[in-house]
């Protein structure tokens, strides 16, 4: 993923998708401290290292 700025809806969607694909059982791309166990957190984690593997298509706006 590249280090974009994105709003703060994109990234709650691209972290929360992430975050239901860890709970239901998809590997976890980067190392992450043994005492982090929440989906969510590790979710987090790889969306601020830039590794999770997805990309936000937008719209252009043309009147």
């Amino acid at each position: 993923m590249s280090k974009r700025k994105y709003s703060k809806y994109e990234k709650a969607r691209i972290v929360g998708a992430r975050a239901l694909q860890i709970s239901m059982g998809a590997p976890i791309i980067i190392e992450i401290p043994k005492n982090v166990m929440d989906p969510l957190r590790i979710a987090l984690v790889e969306f601020e290292n830039g590794a999770i593997p997805m990309t936000v298509k937008k719209r252009s706006r043309t009147k």
